[in-house]
């Protein structure tokens, strides 16, 4: 009887060798999946700027290395012991797992599975071994165990969650992880009221996401803060009610200062998108004292440290960091995308650029020059 059981695949992959260097695409093997595990092909992916800080090294230097982690697929195949999903599904990855069985998974308060727990290292959750492979035979490294700059990768089930297939790949792709962690921020994290006030620092696409967050949970003070003047005329478009340059104030006056004055007092709670350790004390100076809270959505470097106003703490404000917007992958991201289709949620104007796999070194240098948001790359072109 013929062996029905995947094969490995020969594709197309947008390989980076080392830290900084431009993308080669290059044909590549990939594996069938092992158990508990499903191989996908990738329709579209997207560039994040957490990729970017991988790919600069500024966290995990692991080289040859596929990148990429936003994305919108198809299963192609599944492994042992994987339920619910099936060859055809439509599907997006997660840098987090949910198995609905953990402590975490079924805490209200977490959203790190235990079973499948996050790593900023490559190799797969499970078995911490690799899945790439490259035509001389040599491993190729992963990305949080997700790698979609490659036309076929494998995740395990616990990192993919079933789209109705009615949701568009392009909108699909923004929610698997910065449209996502915007909006759960404000949404699950902050868990922000009708007429809360909030300040976002850093309007890029994740920032952009807070705003329209914010905006779905009724906030009524939507502070902006960005060096680029550009970003007031994206803000308003996503929600933001007012705006912020940092330098184009006065000498004596601080951001946080500022925000005081224009939101009475601080702000209920921001948001620093950015990763600079510097703006994240200057967005918790911008709370209000009692109950202001400050979320950190930024990624910095491996060696980054906050330093705050101590005596701040003993007023009743706090610090809290955030993956994938606090959101349980399988149990949220489906209720964005349903939120997305019927318009309380705008997030389609994140996607500014669309280039073929053969341009993604373009996406790169849009990103890095502050021209885009997010650009799809679509991979069959």
């Amino acid at each position: 009887m013929e062996d029905q059981s995947p094969k490995r695949i020969r594709c197309k992959a947008a390989v980076c060798r080392g830290a900084g260097e431009p993308l080669a695409i290059e044909e590549i093997l990939v594996d069938p999946p092992k158990a508990y595990e499903v191989r996908v092909k990738i329709i579209c992916t997207s560039l994040c700027h957490t990729d970017i800080s991988f790919w600069q090294a500024k966290v995990s230097p692991v080289f040859p290395r596929i990148l990429g982690h936003e994305a919108y697929g198809v299963v192609e195949s599944v492994g042992e012991h994987v339920e619910g999903f099936a060859a055809g599904d439509a599907v997006v990855p997660t840098i987090l797992g949910q198995c609905d069985h953990c402590t975490s998974c079924t805490s209200e308060t977490s959203n790190l599975c235990d079973a499948v727990p996050p790593t900023m290292g490559p190799g797969m959750r499970r078995d911490g071994t690799g899945r790439f492979w490259d035509e001389q035979g040599n491993p190729l490294h992963d990305l949080l165990a997700v790698s979609t700059f490659s036309e076929y990768t494998v995740m395990d089930m616990n990192q993919l969650v079933k789209l109705d297939p009615a949701v568009p790949p392009k909108l699909g792709c923004l929610i698997s992880c910065g449209g996502a962690t915007g909006v759960g921020a404000a949404w699950r994290l902050a868990m922000l009221k009708p007429g809360s006030s909030v300040a976002i620092f850093g309007l890029g696409s994740v920032g952009l996401a807070v705003a329209q967050g914010a905006k779905m949970c009724g906030a009524s003070k939507i502070i902006g803060v960005d060096l680029n003047p550009d970003k007031e005329k994206f803000g308003k478009a996503f929600g933001v009610t007012d705006f912020v340059n940092p330098s184009q104030l006065d000498k004596n006056k601080s951001v946080g200062g500022v925000i005081s004055e224009m939101s009475g007092g601080g702000v209920d709670c921001s948001f620093e998108c950015i990763g600079v350790p510097s703006v994240m004390a200057e967005a918790f100076r911008s709370t209000k004292k009692g109950n202001g809270k400050t979320i950190v959505l930024g990624l910095g470097n491996d060696k980054d440290e906050v330093r705050l106003p101590a005596q701040d703490l003993l007023y009743g404000k706090c610090i809290m960091g955030s993956s994938l917007g606090g959101l349980k992958p399988k149990t949220h991201i489906p209720i964005l995308a349903e939120k997305c289709m019927n318009k309380e949620l705008e997030l389609d104007g994140l996607a500014t650029h669309e280039v073929g796999m053969q341009e993604i070194n373009k996406a790169f240098d849009l990103l890095l020059q502050g021209k885009s948001l997010r650009c799809i790359i679509w991979m069959g072109k």
